[in-house]
């Protein structure tokens, strides 16, 4: 798996956390392993031309996926996984900590990035959340990864509650 994680945000975060997660989720989805990931952490001016650009909307965000290949999981366990390029991830760490701060059970910038990574990654693979039906079912895989992924970690306690805005 090829992985890039580029901090760009003036921020101090956690890539290698990032790193990992992304290629724990991306393992977890059954992605070829020969597939490219890009994830950029960006400042909240960047996130906001970025979110105004391709979504016509004010203000920063959390995260924005930008898929290229559409890549899918295979349906079935035995199917052979195709390999391409998924796309950007692009992060916003301000947003990430303020999210944190103020989710229902408080927690760091960090790991609000690893759960908006994992979102990312869902969204590069054609998970959405506007329906009802959609959202359970990717809230419900993203929570099973991160939590998937901090267990092998040993870390405690739940994993954070979607706070996504995207």
């Amino acid at each position: 798996m090829s992985i890039d994680v580029n901090n760009e945000s003036g921020t101090e975060v956690d890539e290698q956390a990032i790193l990992d997660i992304a290629r724990y989720a991306l393992a977890r989805m059954r992605i070829h392993p020969l597939s490219e990931l890009s994830v950029i952490a960006v400042d909240a001016d960047a996130m906001e031309q970025l979110h105004i650009q391709w979504m016509d909307l004010p203000g920063p965000t959390d995260v924005m996926s930008f898929p290229m290949d559409e890549l899918r999981p295979p349906s079935k366990d035995d199917d052979e996984p195709p390999q391409g390029l998924l796309g950007d991830i692009v992060l916003c760490p301000e947003v990430a900590e303020k999210q944190g701060k103020e989710a229902e059970t408080q927690h760091s910038m960090d790991e609000e990035l690893q759960l908006l990574t994992v979102h990312g990654v869902l969204h590069l693979l054609g998970y959405d959340h506007e329906e009802p039906d959609e959202k359970a079912e990717m809230f419900g895989l993203q929570a099973a990864i991160v939590d998937g992924w901090r267990g092998e970690r040993g870390m405690t306690g739940p994993s954070p509650a979607p706070t996504v805005t995207s």
